[in-house]
């Protein structure tokens, strides 16, 4: 304990460290600890945190005596799955960080396709031990983010078009809430708040485990078609896409060509739509659905065969390094003209040499979830535009941030909300836009009852609303 009060004397007398460890199934980490330089990172390196205390939990009654210590001492509590939080939330200087991250309990039950999954889980590694049953749950498209802020959140993936979001195969969840409570939500117990956590992030307690739908996922056709970054070629993407059968969904990005075993050495630089897709059904049909795009222009580089499922993890896997990179995100109607030349001009003059831009086409069984069912309620979204721009110079920020803001004003046209898993650190107004149409204010209400006091605030916060 010497150690934690010299690095932090002004908050010895805040919290009994002596009692709260006594009593925990886990551990903690202390400033001054050889574990405490690597247990503080996240993966947003912009986000460089002191913490003043790490609780890495082992179970449910740890989560509970982490959010009484919270609430007891006032400081701020942050809550870590992964750490892959674009906007810091799951860090925080001089406040608590509760690492869930050790919490890895899987159980599959095959016949009856459900799965409970604890929140310390990564969507591969969930996804790795489904597929040896040949079953899914629809998660993201990186192998290394936690299942529970993604999911929280929505959760938008590889299945989207054919199975949904992942908050459309959750069954229930148990919670912590504000007060220390353990609770089951599910359609038959606390409805409330489980339509909250179906889209309403962490504002509402803490998930020590899931229960989902899974879904019969056996081989795909996966891989990526490397198009000419051309008008004709982006015109053409949400069209080709959104006319699919569901069974194909894509997540396409433009962007250089990497360094690669596969790509020749003459291309590598060349900007290029980098349409990557999986196909969950047979693969000489999933040749013929994408097709149309071969025939709109050859591609520069064609990988696309039969794959386990979770194989489709290693084309994002380069996306799954710590480091600096600025984002900004919104959900579009669509590509006109103008938000296309717009783009093409952006990415012939970037500021960083890896900038990209990501973008999926949506609908399919995402859209047919009525949009009240859920906190999600954009379930009419066509197309949703991720910038991404890593940098490697801190002090360059600035120049990365303008050049992104501008492309993303670019787009500003074709506007139809956001979605909160891709936010930054943006304000109210931009939480309120991704809960549209009443969510907003149905979800301050539930925020109201289960926790009037805000403890749960670092998230895309939404606020208690007013009593009377």
């Amino acid at each position: 304990m010497e150690q934690f009060r010299s690095a932090r004397p002004d908050i010895d007398d805040t919290l009994d460290l002596e009692a709260f460890e006594a009593g925990l199934n886990g551990s903690i980490v202390l400033p001054g600890t050889p574990e405490y330089a690597e247990a503080r990172l996240v993966n947003a390196a912009l986000h460089d945190r002191f913490p003043a205390l790490i609780v890495r939990a082992a179970d449910a009654a740890d989560v509970a005596r982490t959010v009484a210590l919270a609430r007891g001492s006032g400081l701020t509590l942050s809550v870590r799955g992964a750490g892959h939080s674009l906007a810091g939330y799951s860090t925080n200087d001089g406040g608590i960080v509760l690492d869930l991250g050790a919490m890895k309990g899987l159980l599959i039950d095959a016949e009856r396709r459900l799965a409970w999954a604890q929140p310390g889980l990564t969507a591969g590694e969930y996804t790795r031990a489904a597929a040896a049953h040949g079953l899914a749950t629809p998660f993201g498209d990186t192998a290394s983010v936690g299942i529970g802020g993604l999911t929280l959140g929505g959760g938008i993936g590889w299945l989207v078009r054919k199975y949904g979001l992942t908050i459309d195969a959750l069954q229930a969840v148990e919670i912590v809430t504000a007060d220390g409570r353990l609770v089951t939500a599910s359609e038959e117990s606390h409805p409330d708040l489980f339509w909250a956590v179906r889209g309403g992030g962490g504002n509402f307690g803490i998930v020590t485990r899931f229960q989902f739908k899974l879904f019969p996922v056996g081989e795909i056709l996966g891989g990526a078609l490397f198009l000419p970054a051309t008008p004709d070629v982006l015109r053409s993407l949400v069209p080709i896409a959104a006319s699919a059968p569901e069974e194909l969904s894509t997540i396409a990005f433009l962007m250089p060509i990497p360094p690669a075993p596969f790509a020749p050495a003459e291309l590598v630089g060349t900007v290029s739509l980098v349409m990557m897709f999986v196909w969950t059904g047979d693969p000489e049909a999933g040749q013929a659905a994408i097709q149309p795009f071969r025939e709109v222009a050859t591609p520069l580089i064609d990988i696309a065969m039969p794959m386990p499922y979770p194989a489709i993890y290693a084309f994002t896997a380069a996306g799954e390094q710590r480091g600096l990179a600025v984002h900004r995100s919104r959900f579009l109607d669509g590509l006109d003209d103008d938000a296309i030349d717009a783009i093409l001009a952006a990415m012939a003059s970037p500021s960083s040499p890896v900038a990209m831009l990501q973008l999926r086409v949506l609908g399919g069984a995402m859209a047919r979830v009525p949009a009240d069912a859920t906190a999600f309620a954009q379930r009419d979204a066509a197309v949703m535009a991720l910038i991404i721009t890593p940098f490697e110079d801190p002090s360059s920020e600035a120049v990365h941030r303008a050049w992104t803001e501008t492309l993303h004003e670019a787009l500003a046209a074709r506007d139809a909300g956001v979605y909160s898993n891709f936010l930054e650190v943006e304000g109210e107004d931009r939480v309120r836009a991704a809960y549209p149409s009443g969510a907003y204010e149905r979800l301050a209400d539930i925020k109201r009852r289960y926790d009037p006091s805000n403890l749960f605030r670092m998230n895309q916060n939404i606020r208690p609303a007013a009593v009377g």
